[in-house]
C-alpha cells in the first residue's frame, strides 16, 4: 500500500478507502461537495508522486493538483494539506479554579 504524506501525518488507506475518505479519516481539513469528480472541491496540491483516475473527472484538475474523492494513489504521494483545527471547546476549561 503507497504512504500518504502531509504537513502533519504519514497514512495508508484502507480496503477500498478514496483518498478523500482517508483524509477525513485521519483529521484532514479537505472542503467537498460531489465525491464524485464533477464539482471540483476537493482539489488539493500533489507536491510528490502520482495519482491515476479510472475514468477522467469532469471536473478541471491542474498540473500539480488531485481530486482526491475519485483518483487512485498508485505510489507514495505527499500533498500540501493539513489537519483540521477544531474550535476550542468552552467547556474544557475549569471556569471555577481556585
Amino acid at each position: 500500500m503507497p504512504h500518504i504524506t502531509t504537513h502533519h501525518k504519514i497514512f495508508q488507506l484502507q480496503t477500498g478507502e478514496t483518498l478523500l475518505e482517508g483524509l477525513e479519516r485521519t483529521g484532514h481539513e479537505v472542503e467537498y461537495q460531489c465525491r464524485s469528480g464533477y464539482c471540483g472541491s476537493c482539489r488539493v496540491k500533489i507536491l510528490q508522486g502520482r495519482v491515476d483516475y479510472d475514468e477522467l473527472p469532469l471536473a478541471f484538475v491542474a498540473p500539480g493538483e488531485v481530486l482526491p474523492c475519485c483518483c487512485k494513489v498508485v505510489e507514495d504521494i505527499t500533498l500540501d494539506c493539513r489537519v483540521h483545527k477544531g474550535e476550542a471547546d468552552l467547556f474544557d476549561v475549569d471556569l471555577f479554579q481556585s
